[in-house]
């Protein structure tokens, strides 16, 4: 006995597209998400950026504000900055051969396990 499959077509084209019709409003939505995250972000980065930004001083008050930053600097930093210029005017710095030893041994720790089994 041979039974046909009665299938309502209109049914199943009905239900794919709201499948794919909700699949693609999910999409939207979060490319909308991404998109207001992506605007928040670049408005907080940009009023850091703002904030971070050295205020530009001309003239007499330049030299008076550069005054007032090496006196606020610390004994370290005033160190280090006194070892960097000494060292660049002075032209120092670390003599290398060029040349690399490397000394050949038998016996690694791993080797002469391998070595005690033969």
């Amino acid at each position: 006995m041979i039974t046909t499959l009665s299938t309502d077509w209109g049914a199943a084209w009905g239900m794919a597209g709201i499948s794919v019709g909700v699949v693609f409003a999910i999409l939207i939505l979060l490319v909308g998400v991404l998109y207001v995250f992506s605007a928040v972000a670049s408005g907080k980065a940009a009023k850091e950026a703002d904030a971070a930004k050295p205020k530009v001083v001309t003239g007499a008050n330049y030299i008076k504000s550069k005054q007032a930053d090496i006196a606020t600097a610390s004994d370290l930093d005033k160190v280090a900055i006194a070892t960097a210029v000494y060292l660049y005017m002075g032209n120092q710095h670390d003599e290398e051969s060029g040349i690399l030893t490397i000394h050949h041994t038998d016996n690694t720790a791993w080797h002469a396990e391998l070595n005690r089994h033969l």
